[in-house]
Parts: C-alpha cells; structure tokens; sequence
C-alpha cells in the first residue's frame, strides 16, 4: 500500500457544509490541529509507537466528527501503519499535515 502524495488545497467540513452554524467549534478543531500534528511528529520522531498509535487513533475519530472523513482517513492510515511499525510513516504524516493546512485554508474562505 503506498502512501498518497497529493492533498487538496482547501478542504471545506462537512459539518459546516451541514450546518453553517457550527463554523465556531470546527474553527477550535482545526485551529488545535497544528498541536495535534507536533505530538504526532514527535512520536514518530521518537519511535514512540504506542504513543504515535493513540494519537492517530485520536485524529482518526475526531476528523470524522468535524467533518473531515479524509483527515480521518490519512489518520486511521498512520494508525495501521504505526501499530505494525512499518510503513510509510513519514509520507503518511506529511499526508496528514498536508491535509490540515488544507482544512485551515478551507476556512479562511468559508
């Protein structure tokens, strides 16, 4: 299984696609992502594979609940690979932080 390269440039929720009315606790989400994503490189970078499975685990839900099935995706990807501590991990994770600056940049215009 190969790793994706490309992400969009804007990814718009799906929740707030739904209900406009709840751009303010998408707004917190993705606003935490950038925090999200350094515990999640730090644990790569430690091989720290317990701690990298629950924080992609983590991702995985809330991505979901926020409206972004492919940030969820992207997540549960790195969970399976860190579980089995093979993979392409490191192309998994700049996936995944591809995909979050995309869905910053999905709300900056919104």
């Amino acid at each position: 299984m190969s790793a994706p390269t490309d992400a969009p440039v804007r990814l718009v929720s799906q929740l707030v696609e739904a209900d406009p009315e709840m751009i303010d606790i998408v707004e917190q989400f993705v606003g935490e992502l950038p925090d999200r994503l350094a515990a999640l490189r730090e644990a790569l970078r430690d091989r720290d594979w317990d701690r990298l499975v629950v924080l992609a685990h983590q991702l995985k839900g809330a991505g979901g609940s926020y409206g972004y099935p492919e940030i969820s995706e992207a997540a549960r990807q790195l969970e399976a690979d860190a579980r089995e501590q093979s993979g392409p991990l490191e192309q998994r994770l700049e996936h995944l932080e591809k995909l979050c600056a995309a869905a910053a940049a999905g709300l900056n215009g919104a």
